[in-house]
C-alpha cells in the first residue's frame, strides 16, 4: 500500500562540473559538522561507488548513531526503486546530504543515471562544488549555465573550493549573484586536506585517523561556509513510505556475509535484500577460524591484495569455505571475492599467496589495468531477466580452468564485454558487483534461500 501524501524535510545534493572539484571531501566535512550538531544524517551516493558509502556512514555517525550509507543509481535500479529506497531512509532521518558522482550532468548516456536527473527525480536542491583556484569572474557563464540547462534541476547554491583569499572569494560571491546561484561560502586552499583526501580515498585500513581526517575537514569547512544558511536552502518535501517494510523477513534462513578490513565493498540495499531470506550474520575472513553456520555465503568485494598475506595465514578459515564450496554449499562471491575464492593471488611485487582453491583460477596485481563500467548481464536460461550492475577492478585473471560461465555480459551501450559470471556446483563467482536490491534473483540461484 502506497499514499501520495507528501511532508516536509531537508535534504541537498553536492554536485560540481566534473570529477575533482571537492565533492567528497565538502560532503564528507558537512556530514561531520550536520552529526555535530545533534542532527540524524542519512548520507546518499549517486552511482555505483561503494568505497565513498563507507566514508559516508563513517563521518555521519555520531558514536551514538550509525547510519550506512545508499547508492542511488538509476542505471542499476529503476527510478520508483531509487525515490522509494530514498524516501524510506530519509523519512528517519532530519536531514539527508546526497554525493553526486563525475560532473551534474555525467550518466551512462548523456545525463541518463547523472547527479542531476537524482537531484530531479528526488526533488532535491543542487549545491554546485566549483573549484575557484584559477577563475574569478568567469564562474558567472559557468554557473548561468549549470543552472539554466535544465530546468527541472533546481540549482540552488555553491560552495567554492580551494580559494586563494577572501578577497578573491569576493570576486567569485559576485559572479555567483550575477548568475542567479546563492554563494554559500567558500574553503581556502589547504595542502594537508588535500594530502589527507588522498591517504583516506586510497587506504581503507585502521593505519590512517579516519576520523581524525574528516574532523579536519569539518572544521576547515565550519570557518568560512554559512551552514544555517544552507540548512535553509535544503527543505524539501519526502513522499510516505510503503507501508510494507522492505526488510520484512520471510524465512529463518541464515546469510553469512564476509565483511572486514579486506572485505567491505558492499551496496546496503543488498544487504536490506538479503534480510528479507533470513538474517544476516556478519564474519571476517582475516580474523575468524571459522564460518558460521549458514545458508548461504556471500563473499564480498573489497581489497584482498592489501591483506594477501594475512587472508593465505588463516588457513582454517580458507579450508572451511573451500570445504563448503566442494560439499555444494551455496556461495555468492563478487570481485575480491571471487580472488580469495581462487587458487592464488599474485600481487604486484611478484610475491604469490594461496587463497581457499574453491575456483580453478589464478589472479593477479602485476600489469594492472583498470576495467571499469557499468554491466547489464542476462543469465541463462532465464528469459527476459536482465540483471544490472557495475565492474571496476585493476586485478585480472591469469589461469582459467574448465568453468562453466551462465550470463551473457554487456555494458551500458548492449556492447560484448570480456567479464564472466561464473558457476561451479552451487558456487556462482564474478568480477561484477551486482546490484540486487531491486532486480533480486538470488532465490532462483540457491534453491537453498527458498
Amino acid at each position: 500500500m502506497k499514499s501520495n501524501a507528501t511532508h516536509e524535510s531537508r535534504g541537498f545534493l553536492i554536485a560540481a562540473p566534473s570529477s575533482g572539484s571537492g565533492k567528497t571531501t565538502i560532503t564528507l566535512g558537512l556530514l561531520r559538522l550536520l552529526a555535530r550538531r545533534g542532527l540524524a544524517v542519512q548520507p546518499f551516493k549517486c552511482g555505483p561507488d561503494y568505497l565513498d558509502t563507507m566514508l559516508h556512514a563513517m563521518a555521519a555517525s555520531t558514536g551514538e548513531t550509525a547510519r550506512p550509507g545508499l547508492n542511488l543509481d538509476t542505471f542499476m535500479a529503476s527510478k520508483q526503486h531509487v525515490r522509494s529506497l530514498f524516501a524510506r531512509h530519509a523519512s528517519t532521518a532530519e536531514i539527508s546530504v546526497v554525493e553526486g558522482v563525475m560532473g551534474l550532468f555525467d550518466g551512462a548516456e548523456k545525463s541518463d543515471g547523472s547527479s542531476a536527473e537524482v537531484a530531479a527525480l528526488l526533488g532535491l536542491p543542487v549545491i554546485m562544488v566549483i573549484d575557484g583556484s584559477k577563475m574569478a569572474y568567469s564562474a558567472a557563464p559557468m554557473l548561468y549555465g549549470f543552472k539554466n540547462f535544465d530546468p527541472s534541476v533546481n540549482v540552488a547554491g555553491v560552495i567554492f573550493n580551494r580559494v586563494g583569499s577572501a578577497s578573491h572569494y569576493r570576486y567569485l560571491e559576485a559572479a555567483a549573484h550575477d548568475a542567479g546561484v546563492e554563494p554559500l561560502g567558500y574553503l581556502p586552499r589547504n595542502s594537508d586536506i588535500t594530502i589527507s583526501e588522498r591517504h583516506l580515498g586510497l587506504n581503507t585500513s585502521a593505519e590512517y585517523d579516519r576520523q581524525g581526517i574528516i574532523d579536519a575537514m569539518a572544521d576547515h569547512i565550519e570557518k568560512t561556509v554559512n551552514i544555517e544558511r544552507l540548512l535553509e536552502v535544503a527543505a524539501i518535501e519526502l513522499p510516505e513510505v510503503d507501508a510494507v517494510q522492505a526488510t520484512a523477513r520471510q524465512s529463518d534462513k541464515v546469510i553469512a556475509v564476509a565483511r572486514d578490513e579486506a572485505f567491505n565493498f558492499i551496496y546496503q540495499a543488498n544487504i536490506e535484500a538479503l534480510a528479507r531470506y533470513g538474517e544476516v550474520r556478519f564474519f571476517s575472513p582475516l580474523h575468524d577460524e571459522r564460518l558460521p553456520q549458514a545458508d548461504l555465503l556471500y563473499l564480498a568485494g573489497g581489497y584482498p591484495e592489501l591483506h594477501a598475506q594475512a587472508l593465505a595465514a588463516n588457513a582454517s578459515m580458507r579450508r572451511a569455505i573451500a570445504a563448503w564450496c566442494r560439499s555444494g554449499g551455496a556461495t555468492y562471491a563478487e570481485c575480491g571475492g571471487l580472488m580469495y575464492l581462487g587458487q592464488s593471488l599474485t600481487l604486484a611485487d611478484g610475491t604469490t599467496h594461496p587463497m581457499c582453491g574453491a575456483l580453478d583460477l589464478d589472479t593477479t596485481m602485476q600489469e594492472a589495468r583498470l576495467t571499469l563500467g557499468y554491466r547489464k548481464v542476462y543469465p541463462a536460461g532465464a528469459e527476459g531477466v536482465e540483471l544490472r550492475g557495475h565492474e571496476f577492478h585493476y586485478s585480472r585473471i591469469t589461469r582459467q580452468g574448465e568453468i562453466e560461465t551462465i550470463a551473457e555480459i554487456r555494458n551500458a551501450r548492449d556492447q560484448p564485454v570480456e567479464a564472466k559470471l561464473f558457476r561451479v556446483g552451487n558456487t556462482i563467482a564474478s568480477y561484477l558487483h551486482l546490484y540486487w536490491g531491486e532486480r533480486d534473483n538470488l532465490a532462483n540461484w540457491f534453491p537453498a534461500l527458498r
